[in-house]
């Protein structure tokens, strides 16, 4: 189905999501994977990025060396690009590398952020017309619940009956 596959990582824990899903995708399809990593430039920020060159390369590097790892043929490449131009850089650079889909990661966005439909994810695939895939994001557990485990205090639906 998919024989060469972009995969859009920031490094986050969401990106660290879409290498896992793409790592699976490329095993099932025997896909060649590029890893695409794109450097923010800041806004009023007179050249400087929201990442060295060498943080941005690093990220790359663990996100292929995951997927060499796994036994899946993959490279990587970072760009520089502002904020309103980060989509484009990843429609085109897949586009130039002639993949068949490009894969991002999820962020779970709440309440009405996710109704501006603004994100990086939407403006790539209005630039594109090959398919997005989104990876799941990854699972959050409250931290009240994850506190209570560590501490071997049981939640009140583990606790004994008649005792309260």
């Amino acid at each position: 189905m998919f024989s060469r596959i972009v995969v859009a990582t920031d490094g986050t824990e969401s990106g660290e999501a879409a290498v896992s899903f793409v790592t699976a995708l490329a095993q099932e399809h025997g896909a060649t994977v590029r890893v695409v990593h794109v450097n923010e430039l800041l806004v009023g920020g007179r050249g400087f990025a929201a990442e060295t060159e060498l943080e941005a390369m690093d990220i790359v590097d663990r996100a292929v060396a995951r997927l060499s790892g796994a036994a899946v043929e993959a490279d990587g490449v970072h760009y520089l690009a502002n904020c309103f131009t980060i989509s484009d850089r990843i429609a085109t650079a897949a586009h130039e590398w002639g993949a068949d889909a490009i894969v991002f990661g999820s962020k779970r966005r709440r309440r009405f952020a996710r109704f501006g439909g603004s994100g990086v994810r939407e403006r790539v695939t209005a630039a594109t017309g090959l398919p997005t895939l989104t990876a799941p994001a990854p699972l959050s557990v409250p931290r009240r619940f994850e506190t209570r485990r560590l501490a071997g205090i049981p939640a009140a639906s583990e606790a004994p009956s008649g005792v309260s």
